[in-house]
C-alpha cells in the first residue's frame, strides 16, 4: 500500500472510531461532546472515502447501519443457551412465598442482597460480538431458536458494532459474547411517530411494545432504519472471559464496554426490594419507556445458577408486575356527555374489566373525529389504557377480532339532553350545543363554580348542584347565594345540621380571591394561571369587563384566541346579568394592589416536592400555584429539595425526605407559608 493510500486507510479507521463513540456519546449517554455539524462533517468524510475505496467496507462501519438487501424471510438462530423467561408476581405476599421456597433449597438466601430493574416492555434480543464485533443478533423466539435480524438490529444506533465504544478503553475483549438486552420505543418517539403517521394520513400504532416488535421484524432494513428504535442490556448470556460473580459487576462491565444498561438499583434485602419497587412504581411515567414491572434478581450470580430452573423459569429471578393500565374489552355502546361549555364527548360503555386494580365501565374517547380516524365501532374489542390516576381512555380497537356485527357510530345532529341542534365551527374538532339554557351546561358551569380550584364551597358537588337544579332553586351559581334554610329543608337528605352547614360554605366563598372567582366564570382557555395574570393586572371584575383585545394580548401568555374568548364572554347578555347577581350578593373580590415581587414570589428559589393527595389541590394546580409565587416543583427528593409537601397517602418520597432530613411540611404549614407566615 503507497504511503498516501496507508494514511487514508488510517483517517478511514480513525473516523470509524471517533463515529462510533461519537454514536455512543449522543444514543447511549444522552451526553454529546460535539455539534451536530460536526458530526455530520466526520460521517460525509467517511462516505467519501468509502466510496473511493468500496474494498475497505466493513461490517462494522457505522455506514452500515442502514440498508442492506430485502430478506427473503428470517433465519431461524440456535441459541447457544437457553433464554429464559420469567415467573410472575403480582403483589408483595408473592414475592415474599417466592423468597421463602428458594430459601428453603439454599439457605444463603436468607443472606442474600439483590438487583431490582425496570422490566422493559419491549422485545428481548440475543446480540453475538466476536473479537468485538457484532455479528449475529436474533430474536428470543422461543427461548431456543430465535429469528436472525441483524441486519435490522444494526440500524439502531444504540447498539455498538464494535466494542469497546471508546477508544480510550484498555479492557480485554472476549474473544466471544453474547448479551441479552430488550428493543423498545421510547414514549416520547413513539408520540411523535405516530404525529408524523397521522399528518400524513397514514395509519398510527396501538402502543409502543407491539410496534417496536413489528419494527424489528421488517424483511427490509431500510422500514426499520426509520423507526425510532433503541436499545438496553441487562444481561450476559455467554462470554469465553471469565463472567462477572454478580448482577453489579455484571451490569458494570456492560456498561464499560460501551454497551446502554438498564437502570438498576442495589437492594441488601427483601425489604430494600419492596422500597425499590415502589420507588419505581411512583417514576413510572418519568421512565422514559414503558415498563410493565420490574425484575428481581439474586445479586450472587453463581448461587442463582445453583437454584436451577423450574419450567423455563430460573429461580434466582422474578418479575414483579405492576398493576394493569392496558387491558382488551368490549365496546358494548358510546355516550355523549355535554360540557359546561357545551361541547359534546364521546364516551365508551364497556364491557367491565378490572385495570390497575380498578373496575372500569367507562372510558374516554377524545372527540367524534378521534372515533372515525381510529374506525372504531360498538361491538368492536378495544384496547383501553390507564396511566396513574389519569381517566381510562380508548387506544383504539382490535380490528382482527372483529366478527362483522360491529356497527359504525354516527355523531348526534341534537343535543341529547335538550334535544336542540348541534353546531360545529369550521377547522375545530369539537361539536357544540349552544342552548345556554341546556340543563346539562347549567349543573356543570355550577359544578365548576363550586370546585376546589374555583370557589372552593366545601360540601357542594355535582349531586347537590343537580339536585338544586331539579328543584328549581338555581338557574345559575349566583343562584347559590340567594338559597335560604326553608328551602335546604324540603329537599330529600337535608336536616338542620346539613342545611347549616351547606350555606356557612357557601357564605364562606364570598371572602375568596378574585383570581378563584375568574376561574369559576368558566371562561373557555381561562384557567388557574391565566385567571391570576387577569387578577393581577386588572384589580377588579369592573376593569377585566372593559378590557380590550388589545390589553389582553399585551399579557404574556394570553393569545388571540383566549383574549377573544374572554372579550366575548363579558358582551354576552346573559352573563352580564350573571355578574350583577353576584355582585348584589356581595361576591365582588377586588386584588389588593400588592406586587408579584411581594407575596407572589414567596417561594423564589425554592424546590417543592409533593406526595400524597391534597386537599384544595390537584398535581397540575399545586404546580401552578407553586410556580406562580418563584418556586419550583419537582418529581424526585434530593439533597436539593427544600420541602416535601404531604398529603393523604404519601409515597415513597416521604421515606426518602426523611432519610434526607428534608423539610416535611403538611398542606396548612404550606398556606401559611404562601401568605408570608412564618412556619
Amino acid at each position: 500500500m503507497r504511503p498516501e493510500q496507508a494514511a487514508l486507510f488510517a483517517r478511514l479507521q480513525e473516523l470509524r472510531k471517533q463515529i462510533q463513540y461519537h454514536n455512543y456519546r449522543y444514543y447511549v449517554l444522552n451526553d454529546p461532546v460535539i455539534s451536530d455539524y460536526e458530526y455530520d462533517q466526520l460521517y460525509a468524510e467517511l462516505i467519501k472515502i468509502e466510496q473511493e475505496h468500496p474494498e475497505w467496507i466493513t461490517p462494522d462501519s457505522p455506514t452500515q447501519r442502514v440498508g442492506g438487501l430485502i430478506a427473503e424471510k428470517f433465519e431461524k438462530v440456535q441459541h447457544p443457551v437457553p433464554i429464559l423467561s420469567l415467573a410472575n408476581a403480582f403483589a408483595k405476599e408473592e414475592v415474599q412465598e417466592w423468597f421463602e421456597r428458594i430459601s428453603k433449597l439454599d439457605e444463603r438466601v436468607r443472606q442474600a442482597d439483590f438487583i431490582v430493574e425496570p422490566k422493559i416492555d419491549g422485545l428481548t434480543v440475543v446480540l453475538h460480538y466476536q473479537d468485538g464485533f457484532f455479528v449475529k443478533g436474533a430474536t428470543r423466539g422461543d427461548g431456543m431458536v430465535g429469528e436472525d435480524v441483524t441486519a435490522n438490529l444494526k440500524t439502531i444506533k444504540a447498539l455498538p458494532l464494535k466494542i469497546p465504544v471508546s477508544p480510550l478503553s484498555t479492557l480485554k475483549v472476549p474473544s466471544s459474547l453474547v448479551v441479552r438486552g430488550e428493543v423498545f420505543i421510547t414514549i416520547k418517539d413513539f408520540e411523535e411517530l405516530n404525529r408524523r403517521l397521522e399528518a400524513m394520513g397514514e395509519k398510527t400504532y396501538l402502543n409502543p411494545r407491539n410496534t417496536a416488535s413489528g419494527s424489528l421484524r421488517q424483511l427490509d432494513p431500510r422500514i426499520t432504519a426509520m423507526r425510532p428504535l433503541t436499545l438496553l442490556t441487562y444481561d450476559i448470556v455467554q462470554t469465553d472471559e471469565e463472567p462477572p460473580q454478580t448482577e453489579s459487576e455484571l451490569l458494570e462491565r456492560l456498561y464499560d464496554f460501551g454497551f446502554p444498561v438498564v437502570e438498576s438499583r442495589y437492594c441488601a434485602n427483601l425489604s430494600e426490594v419492596f422500597e425499590a419497587y415502589e420507588d419505581y412504581l411512583s417514576r413510572r411515567d418519568e421512565l422514559g419507556y414503558e415498563a410493565d414491572g420490574v425484575v428481581i434478581k439474586l445479586n450472587d450470580i453463581t448461587l442463582a445458577n445453583q437454584l436451577g430452573v423450574v419450567g423455563k423459569d430460573p429461580r434466582g429471578a422474578l418479575a414483579f408486575k405492576y398493576p394493569a393500565r392496558e387491558v382488551s374489552t368490549k365496546l358494548l355502546n358510546i355516550g355523549v356527555n355535554v360540557g359546561r361549555t357545551g361541547v359534546l364527548t364521546p364516551y365508551a360503555i364497556l364491557e367491565p374489566v378490572e385495570i390497575g386494580g380498578v373496575i372500569v365501565k367507562q372510558a374516554t374517547l377524545h372527540n367524534f373525529d378521534f372515533i372515525a380516524q381510529k374506525d372504531i365501532r360498538i361491538g368492536d374489542i378495544v384496547l383501553i389504557k390507564r396511566a396513574g390516576d389519569v381517566i381510562p381512555y380508548v387506544i383504539g380497537p382490535i380490528i382482527d377480532r372483529r366478527d362483522g356485527s360491529e356497527q359504525n357510530f354516527i355523531p348526534p345532529k341534537q343535543c341529547p339532553v335538550c334535544h336542540q341542534a348541534v353546531e360545529h365551527i369550521e377547522g375545530e374538532v369539537a361539536w357544540y350545543c349552544v342552548n345556554a339554557a341546556c340543563p346539562a351546561q347549567v349543573v356543570r358551569n355550577i359544578e365548576h363554580f363550586v370546585s376546589r380550584s374555583a370557589m372552593d364551597i366545601v360540601g357542594v358537588g355535582i349531586n347537590l348542584v343537580e339536585q338544586f337544579v331539579q328543584a328549581g332553586l338555581v338557574s345559575d351559581a349566583a343562584d347559590l347565594y340567594r338559597l335560604r334554610k326553608e328551602d335546604l329543608l324540603k329537599l330529600e337528605g337535608f336536616a338542620e345540621k346539613k342545611a347549616e352547614n351547606v350555606l356557612q360554605a357557601i357564605a364562606n366563598s364570598k371572602h375568596q380571591s378574585l383570581t378563584r372567582l375568574i376561574i369559576g366564570l368558566g371562561i373557555r382557555g381561562v384557567g388557574e394561571v391565566v385567571a391570576a395574570d387577569l387578577a393581577r393586572r386588572f384589580k377588579s371584575l369592573d376593569a377585566l369587563m372593559s378590557a380590550t383585545l388589545e390589553q389582553l394580548q399585551s399579557i404574556e401568555g394570553i393569545g388571540p384566541n383566549t383574549a377573544q374568548a374572554i372579550v366575548d364572554w363579558f358582551q354576552q347578555p346573559r352573563n352580564r346579568e350573571f355578574l350583577e347577581k353576584l355582585r348584589a350578593c356581595g361576591v365582588w373580590p377586588v386584588e389588593s394592589g400588592e406586587t408579584p415581587e411581594g407575596r407572589g414570589q414567596v417561594f423564589a428559589g425554592m424546590n417543592f416536592v409533593v406526595t400524597g393527595t391534597l386537599q384544595r389541590f390537584t398535581r397540575e394546580q399545586i404546580k401552578a400555584y407553586i410556580e406562580q409565587r418563584g418556586g419550583k416543583v419537582t418529581d424526585s427528593v434530593s439533597k436539593k429539595t427544600h420541602y416535601v409537601l404531604v398529603g393523604e397517602n404519601p409515597g415513597s418520597k416521604y421515606e426518602k425526605a426523611r432519610s434526607l432530613n428534608i423539610p416535611i411540611i403538611d398542606e396548612a404549614t404550606f398556606l401559611r407559608m404562601a401568605e408570608g407566615a412564618k412556619e
